[in-house]
């Protein structure tokens, strides 16, 4: 008989220690204990149980289809898939086209034998279970770190790097002297009072790669550069939330959180020099802190009040005006909008 296995582990973590071997190792011993032909091995490294969209899940079902084999071992339920309703999918798709599914640590699926099914159900529920209680715990973990002040996305601001946690010191940012002095120079430019335009037109002159690396700078970039909290010693979590797109081409979306739902983090200021952490108010914002209409003659420019960002979403189209970075004052005077 032709028989083929399935392994999956849900993290890039995981699949560095090696668990997906242990996995390999303990079906491949079933099938050969069995004296069945080894067809084909299907492996999922990294890829998480709540979703069908698994490169070697769709080898595996186009191979049944295909009659390549008739057997297939998987360690439990659960590797198929994590919610219950995917694995009924999953189970019923393969006994259409005649393949027999046995589990190690559950019992066969023989045809007729009701506990055997109630089992493999309940395994089924109880891994859906514990996958929501799991990203519940991750998720607590996450904000409780980010309120002890450690930066947690690996995602960091142009001029930072992001040094992991270790030797019980948290996880935090270091300024990148290399972009750093490109960070300096831009606001230098931009409190003398050069134009977003003329800033980038000279930063591709001198072929100073953007932020992604590309060869030339963009106005939008250097706006969103300029509104970074991050330059005056402030980052934010928790800005945004996942909640499910009714689109059918997207299962999920990202949408910002209020404001008092953030969470700030300390870091190295790309100042620290200034006599502030934060920039001098802009004439677009009012006494207690709130934004003022916005002129459209003054291009695009962002003000932050004493309590941060006066918009309330973290992509805001308004850029920072700030003195440059280096720099021993900051004064009103020096503040000025960030026009293209």
């Amino acid at each position: 008989m032709k028989v083929a296995l399935y392994a999956r582990v849900s993290t890039e973590r995981q699949a560095g220690r090696g668990t997906i071997g242990s996995q390999l190792q303990v079906l491949r011993e079933h099938i050969t204990a069995s004296g069945d032909e080894l067809a084909a091995e299907y492996i999922d490294d990294g890829q998480s149980g709540a979703r069908l969209d698994r490169p070697g899940l769709d080898a595996l079902r186009d191979a049944a289809e295909a009659g390549l084999f008739e057997l297939l071992w998987c360690l439990s339920p659960d590797r198929l898939a994590r919610a219950y309703a995917y694995q009924v999918l999953v189970l019923d798709e393969l006994a259409r086209f005649g393949v027999t599914v046995r589990f190690t640590d559950a019992p066969g699926l023989a045809a007729g034998d009701p506990q055997a099914v109630l089992l493999t159900q309940v395994q089924g529920v109880i891994a859906e279970y514990e996958k929501a209680k799991i990203a519940e715990r991750y998720r607590r973990g996450k904000l409780f770190r980010a309120r002890a002040g450690e930066i947690i996305t690996w995602k960091t601001a142009y001029g930072y790097r992001r040094v992991a946690r270790a030797a019980g010191v948290a996880a935090h940012l270091e300024i990148y002297e290399p972009e750093a002095a490109v960070v300096r120079r831009i606001f230098a430019d931009r409190a003398a009072g050069i134009t977003v335009r003329e800033i980038c037109r000279r930063l591709n002159a001198d072929r100073v790669p953007s932020p992604t690396g590309k060869p030339t700078w963009g106005t939008s970039t250097l706006c969103r550069l300029l509104g970074n909290e991050a330059y005056v010693g402030r980052v934010y979590f928790n800005r945004t939330e996942t909640i499910t797109d009714q689109r059918p081409v997207r299962r999920t979306r990202q949408v910002p959180r209020p404001r008092e739902d953030w969470i700030p983090i300390g870091c190295p200021p790309s100042s620290p020099t200034s006599n502030s952490r934060q920039p001098a108010a802009s004439p677009t914002t009012t006494p207690n802190g709130a934004r003022a209409a916005p002129n459209p003659a003054n291009g695009c420019s962002r003000a932050w009040s004493d309590a941060g960002p006066a918009t309330s979403a973290p992509t805001a189209t308004k850029c920072a005006a700030a003195t440059a970075p280096g720099t021993a004052t900051t004064t009103a005077a020096t503040t000025t909008r960030c026009a293209p």
